[in-house]
C-alpha cells in the first residue's frame, strides 16, 4: 500500500511527514487556470481541482494506493484569490486585504483504489489581516512567497508576522487539514496507528 500525495506543494508534504505520515509525492499536473474551473464559485472549485488532481494520479498508478488530492484557495468579498502571477497584483491584493478578513478554502478528495473508495469534502477557515503598511507589504512581495501560495500568503511562512487571528483549522491554511484527513482515513476504516505505517518501508529503501 501507498500514501500517495498529488501535490508538489512543500507545506503539504511538511504537514504529512511532521504528523508521522509517509507522502510518496505524484504532481498531478492538472491545469487550474481554466475557464471551467475559473467559472466555478471559490467553494465549488476548490473540491472540483481536489478530485480532478486524485483521479488524474490515480490513472498514473498501479497497485493499491492511498490518493490524496487538495485544492486550495482564498475568498475575499466573494472573489478567488489563487496564486498571484505578479509582484504589482500580489501587492495589490495585500493593499484590500490590510486589516480585512478572508476565507480560506481547502478541497480535499481521498481515493483508496484497494477498496475502490472516495471521500471529498472541503475545510473553510477565516483568516485575519493586521493593518498593513507599505514597506511591510513590499517587504513582504520582496520574498517571492506570495507569487507561489494561494491568496499571496500562508502561515507558515514570510507572511505569518501580517496575519492577526485565524478562526478554524490551522493546518487546512497551511495546505491540508490534517484534522479532516484522519476522519477520512479512519472513515475508510485505517486508524491513524495504521495510517503512519503506510508507505514507511517505501520511505526508508
Amino acid at each position: 500500500m501507498r500514501l500517495v500525495l498529488a501535490s508538489q506543494s512543500p507545506s503539504r508534504k511538511r504537514l504529512l511527514e511532521g504528523a508521522g505520515l509517509h507522502p510518496e509525492i505524484i504532481v498531478s499536473h492538472v491545469d487550474e487556470e481554466t475557464e471551467h474551473f475559473n467559472a466555478m464559485s471559490p467553494v465549488d472549485m476548490v473540491i472540483a481541482l481536489a478530485i480532478t488532481k486524485a483521479h488524474t494520479v490515480r490513472e498514473q498508478i498501479e497497485g493499491d494506493a492511498i490518493i490524496i488530492g487538495c485544492d486550495s484557495t482564498f475568498e475575499f468579498e466573494g472573489e478567488s484569490f489563487g496564486k498571484p502571477e505578479t509582484p504589482a497584483i500580489a501587492i495589490e491584493r495585500a493593499k484590500r486585504l490590510s486589516g480585512k478578513t478572508g476565507l480560506l478554502h481547502t478541497g480535499h478528495c481521498i481515493i483508496d483504489t484497494k477498496q475502490g473508495r472516495e471521500l471529498a469534502d472541503r475545510v473553510t477557515t477565516s483568516v485575519t489581516f493586521d493593518e498593513l503598511s507599505d514597506e511591510l507589504i513590499a517587504d513582504y512581495v520582496s520574498t517571492g512567497e506570495p507569487l507561489k501560495v494561494a491568496g499571496g500568503f500562508t502561515l507558515d511562512g514570510f507572511s505569518s508576522p501580517l496575519i492577526s487571528a485565524i478562526d478554524g483549522d490551522y493546518t487546512n491554511v497551511v495546505g491540508i487539514s490534517m484534522a479532516y484527513l484522519r476522519k477520512s482515513l479512519e472513515h475508510l476504516g485505517y486508524s491513524w496507528p495504521e495510517a503512519k505505517k503506510i508507505g514507511a518501508e517505501r520511505s526508508e529503501e
